[in-house]
């Protein structure tokens, strides 16, 4: 090797151990950086001729190795947001790519990655990381009961959330009726229970189930009887007739027996129908008990017993206003409304890759696929190899300082030792051309 071509080695190496340098920094510097993923640098010799007993080394090249899929620890955080992965995968996130001339953000087509999972709402109402990264989601849609997940991903957004309310299908109530003495006069004065039902678009209908007891006791009869009851409702959109409710004398329902004018009503007292209470067409089934069983309504057997309503109970919701949110370990994004009710409006997926590390980065803790990283594959939480969410929490940087104090250390060293190689190099030259003197 002339002294030419140990000078061109040195310069190499300078450059090498520059780049561990700024690798080195890099980490450091982002030491505390939520998300971040730590960087190594590899050397590697170029052997500008080679045999089987001589080789002549001409330079050190030095690359920067990622390792992107690297688990950082896991720690609490207060964003109410937050949301961390556990495992394998990203979260798929979109940029700003220019001034909005509208009042959504003028989003790039370019979808990004990040770990950075410290989400919070922005004054828009959008979810996005302390980047400035704006989370992508699906949106789940809720109607009677049920729930539809989109299949195209886009911005999650809080804003302008509403509840979407359940109509009132079913109405049941357990209620204890008196029963009047052997000599009260019938029909008996009138007890209600109340309950209030919801229209499809959530407004509240106030419901009445008339209880009157109409004839006594008779054991002459084959089952004996225990009481008589005349059932009507009010508050439903058209004035039903009344039903009969015989009792058992041990309080149970013997028989139940709606009108015949009534539409679709059965002898079956828990399934009567006393039709929509709202403009809509949404029927409700009125559930007061079962045949011979004590479940449901019954009547009492004591004259001393008073009248419990049964707390009536229903399956409707009212309209509500949107409160706050939270992110659940499955990736859904639950509202909660004003009215006590909580619904799913977006869900989360994980962006897993089959070489991870053949990410680009980019700025911000994000990453854009390549050819050596492969297409995303969208996937839930804990499916097909992504991995877990954890609430409330975020990844911290998997920087080790002492790991970097120390590389930083042999850095300094070897680019010293290079920049020394130079300047003998140069004595050396000097030397030489001194010969001719």
């Amino acid at each position: 090797m002339s002294i030419f071509s140990a000078m061109d080695t040195a310069v190499s190496g300078l450059t090498a151990q520059s780049l561990a340098f700024s690798n080195i920094s890099n980490n450091i510097s982002n030491s505390q950086t939520v998300g971040y993923k730590a960087t190594s640098t590899s050397f590697a010799d170029y052997v500008e001729a080679s045999s089987a007993i001589a080789g002549q080394s001409s330079s050190v090249v030095a690359t920067t190795q990622y390792a992107n899929q690297a688990q950082g620890t896991i720690t609490a955080s207060s964003a109410n947001g937050a949301l961390a992965i556990n495992g394998s995968g990203f979260f798929a996130v979109n940029e700003i790519s220019g001034a909005s001339t509208t009042t959504q953000p003028a989003l790039s087509a370019t979808q990004y990655y990040t770990r950075t999972g410290d989400f919070q709402s922005n004054n828009d109402g959008y979810l996005v990381n302390s980047a400035g990264e704006y989370l992508d989601g699906y949106a789940v849609t809720s109607a009677g009961g049920s729930s539809t997940t989109s299949s195209t991903l886009g911005p999650i957004n809080i804003n302008n959330l509403t509840y979407t309310p359940t109509a009132t299908t079913e109405v049941t109530v357990a209620a204890t009726l008196p029963v009047a003495g052997a000599t009260a006069t019938l029909p008996s004065a009138v007890v209600n229970s109340a309950v209030t039902a919801y229209d499809s678009n959530g407004i509240a209908k106030p419901l009445t189930m008339q209880w009157q007891q109409t004839a006594a006791a008779n054991s002459t009869v084959t089952p004996a009887t225990g009481g008589t009851y005349t059932l009507s409702v009010s508050g439903t959109a058209t004035a039903l007739p009344t039903a009969q409710v015989v009792f058992n004398a041990d309080g149970t329902i013997q028989s139940f027996s709606p009108d015949a004018t009534n539409p679709g009503a059965t002898a079956d007292p828990s399934s009567y129908n006393i039709g929509p209470v709202g403009a809509d067409t949404t029927p409700i089934t009125l559930n007061i008990g079962t045949l011979n069983t004590g479940v449901g309504t019954n009547m009492a057997t004591a004259t001393s017993t008073a009248f419990n309503a049964g707390n009536p109970t229903q399956d409707g919701t009212a309209a509500g206003k949107f409160s706050s949110f939270a992110m659940e370990t499955d990736g859904s994004v639950v509202a909660t409304f004003d009215n006590g009710e909580s619904q799913v409006f977006a869900k989360v997926p994980v962006a897993t890759f089959a070489n991870a590390n053949g990410l680009q980065a980019q700025d911000g803790q994000a990453y854009t696929a390549t050819t050596q990283s492969g297409a995303a594959s969208l996937q839930f939480a804990g499916q097909n190899g992504a991995g877990s969410f954890q609430t409330g929490s975020v990844e911290a940087s998997t920087t080790n300082l002492d790991t970097d104090l120390t590389q930083l250390i042999v850095a300094q060293q070897a680019y010293g030792a290079s920049a020394k190689v130079v300047t003998t190099a140069n004595d050396m030259l000097q030397t030489a051309l001194g010969m001719k003197q």
